[in-house]
């Protein structure tokens, strides 16, 4: 029984025995207790909706539940929330742009973005060495719990060495990427490969939580010198079938093992032990004498030898450790190489032993491995913000939807129906609609706070929301040049199971971001027409301002990093825009994708650590906030800061963009630690960035070229 329990501090008993009281001595307890206060706070229920909120009023829509904030605060002049106005302070002025790039870019283009940030635990916060432009007080800091902190503001990656580009080298790593994604949590980690080139080359080790060398091809000098000092910054790394090894033992060929199943005994961290039929690389680890001592885990072959197969190996004062492995864990039974049915057979009997092992080795190495099953698609609701606008919306559906209430696009069908059972089927290309709005009720998506906190005039009146969906920016593809402008699409989403970032990268999508994206129309002739790239840069402030505008937030540091990312001050990244434009006649129909971080501290670092964060810095009281108010805020934001382009071009909203951006006279250098130094200037009257350059001339780098390291200070260029 010890062994199941533990107490409060994390300590765990060693031995339970029991005690008889006394009569006198219970009622003495009973009376002591009763008079002692609660210390448990019991969770308040569901929020709920008042009627009539007050715009302006600091109150929050669910007045049973006192701890989440919920009402639109009082708008300013010009559209600005709070005590600020549209134009920001007087302190921040105009840049001069020395450049004009109307007309450019007028094809169709594609922004995308973001990874979310993370850290498997979110901490206190690091202090904020630049500062705050507003005079934000010092930022608290942040404790690694024992923990490696990724503070990189990067999505926490597991990295795949697989050596020399070939077909051969592919085939590895999709074997590799297959059995990890089979073990660890997907919410949490997104897999990439990394070629030899870009280990030289690129600053990847902050954003990685482990390091996986999975080739049988010698390490070159430079690379070996890069992942052991990886490894002396308190890295992670497995090795299957790598002849990589440390200094004090080596890798020996026993050509009789080569490729053969054998018996491996396996020794857990808590000294418990694993017997199952592996099939060995024909490398043994030879010469670790005392090394063993310093690792738990370690696996022998159950032979004459007693092979070490697997050895855990502590590396440098840092907490970086190897674990490496001269069996194949990475391959199914299936695999090419087992070479008669009979192996087939003792390997399959072990296959759930093998992924037990590949688990413990990926838990010790710091990695979260509780899978959970992929959730299951869910069918759209089609709701609206507004009851006028309800009949329209339906009159439009009965001409425009097919005979079996079907409309179809390049990407998926949308089948309306009045009410969803479960004998209607969902996959990723067809999908039901549900038009009936009575039975809807969501734990991710309140309606009546986001109809109370959405004033606009036309942008987000129109909802297709959905619990689970393969990505939004799909949802609407059938819609968008069909349905009239003023009727607002916006889909929303609890979660995404297909969700995408810039160039190849993945967007994790877990339950408490929020997720949604908007259809907006603009016409090519017109400020914001003749300058599209801006779009990005209005959403990702429309975000920002949405958490600091309300009264009470305005110190919460959070901001805009070019081209569209959204972040904590200049450390962690918790949000972004992508951003597709299409150009038809004479407008641009355009989808925004936004996704930031609201209530999920894991992963990442959200919205609701910040405000926790300051609250306990500044002995505020701060609501926490969600996801459904911030998208009615940030839609609301977007569609004023769209008017103020149009009416004021660049100028009307490059001032509020300063207020909030990251980049303030910011030095860094182009390409690589060792390409030229520039100064950022600003954006240029087409949204693009400038640098100064050390010979006086002022360049300008496109969003869609070009990334910000933030941490080392690199313009580079983007892998695709």
């Amino acid at each position: 029984m010890e062994d199941r329990l533990q107490m409060a501090n994390g300590l765990v008993p060693q031995k339970i025995v029991s005690v008889h009281l006394q009569d006198s001595a219970l009622k003495e307890i009973k009376d002591q207790a009763a008079h002692e206060p609660a210390r448990i706070r019991q969770p308040g229920p569901e929020p709920s909706v008042e009627s009539e909120p007050e715009l302006g009023l600091m109150e929050h829509l669910g007045k049973d539940d006192p701890t989440v904030l919920g009402a639109e605060p009082t708008q300013g002049k010009d559209g600005a929330s709070g005590s600020e106005p549209a134009g920001g302070r007087g302190e921040f002025c105009h840049l001069h742009l020395s450049s004009c790039h109307e007309c450019l870019e007028l094809e169709k283009i594609t922004i995308e973005s973001v990874k979310f940030a993370s850290a498997e635990n979110i901490p206190d916060l690091l202090y904020d060495p630049s500062g705050s432009l507003e005079g934000v007080a010092d930022a608290t800091r942040l404790e690694s719990e024992g923990k490696r902190i990724n503070i990189a503001g990067k999505a926490p990656n597991i990295l795949v060495y697989v050596g020399c580009d070939s077909q051969e080298a592919q085939g590895r790593f999709q074997q590799v990427q297959s059995v990890l994604a089979d073990c660890v949590d997907t919410d949490s980690y997104t897999l990439y490969r990394l070629p030899g080139e870009n280990a030289l080359r690129d600053p990847w080790s902050d954003n990685c939580v482990l390091l996986v060398l999975a080739t049988k091809e010698p390490i070159p000098e430079g690379l070996h010198h890069k992942f052991t000092a990886y490894l002396s910054q308190g890295g992670k790394v497995l090795g299957l079938c790598s002849p990589f090894t440390l200094a004090g033992f080596q890798v020996t060929s026993k050509d009789a093992l080569q490729e053969t199943v054998q018996t491996l005994v396996f020794s857990k961290a808590d000294q418990s032990q694993v017997r199952l039929s592996v099939l060995s690389s024909g490398c043994v680890y030879e010469g670790l004498g005392e090394r063993l001592s310093l690792g738990k885990l370690w696996g022998h072959l159950e032979n004459e030898d007693g092979d070490m197969l697997i050895v855990q190996v502590p590396f440098g004062t840092r907490g970086g450790e190897a674990v490496l492995c001269q069996v194949y864990l990475e391959l199914p039974p299936s695999s090419s190489i087992v070479q008669t049915p009979e192996d087939f057979n003792l390997l399959k009997s072990s296959n759930v032993r093998r992924y037990e092992v590949l688990k413990e080795l990926l838990t010790t190495l710091g990695l979260s491995c509780d899978t959970k099953p992929a959730p299951a698609l869910t069918p759209l609701h089609l709701l609206w913000a507004a009851e006028e606008i309800r009949d329209p919306l339906m009159q439009w559906l009965g001409k425009h939807v097919g005979p079996e209430g079907i409309i179809k696009s390049s990407k998926l069908s949308l089948k309306f129906v009045p009410s969803y059972t479960s004998e209607i089927e969902i996959t990723p290309t067809a999908i039901p609609v549900v038009t009936d709005t009575d039975a809807f009720s969501s734990g991710n998506f309140d309606l009546e706070i986001y109809r109370h906190n959405l004033q606009t005039r036309q942008l987000g009146k129109i909802i297709l929301f959905a619990e689970v969906t393969p990505s939004t920016m799909n949802l609407l593809d059938g819609l968008m040049f069909e349905m009239p402008q003023e009727m607002g699409l916006i889909a929303i989403a609890g979660r995404q199971t297909q969700g995408k970032g810039r160039g190849r990268n993945a967007w994790l999508s877990p339950t408490g971001c929020a997720l949604c994206t908007l259809l907006v129309s603009i016409p090519l002739r017109s400020p914001l027409g003749q300058r599209i790239p801006f779009v990005q840069h209005l959403m990702s402030l429309a975000v920002v301002e949405a958490v600091r505008s309300v009264p009470g937030y305005e110190d919460i540091n959070l901001r805009v990093k070019w081209p569209n990312d959204i972040y904590y001050s200049h450390l962690m990244k918790l949000g972004g825009v992508l951003v597709n434009s299409t150009l038809m006649g004479e407008t641009f129909y355009i989808l925004i994708g936004c996704g930031f971080n609201v209530t999920n501290s894991n992963p990442t670092i959200c919205v609701n650590d910040l405000i926790t964060e300051y609250n306990k810095e500044h002995g505020t009281e701060l609501k926490p906030l969600r996801a459904d108010y911030l998208i009615a805020r940030a839609v609301t934001r977007l569609e004023k800061l769209i008017d103020m382009f149009q009416s004021q071009g660049p100028d009307g909203v490059l001032p509020l963009y300063y207020k909030y951006w990251v980049h303030s006279a910011q030095q860094v250098r182009l390409g690589s630690a060792d390409g030229p130094q520039v100064w950022i200037v600003g954006l240029d009257d087409s949204g693009f960035l400038q640098v100064h350059q050390e010979n006086g001339k002022v360049v300008t780098v496109h969003p869609d070229g070009n990334s910000f390291d933030m941490l080392h200070n690199l313009l580079i260029p983007k892998q695709r």
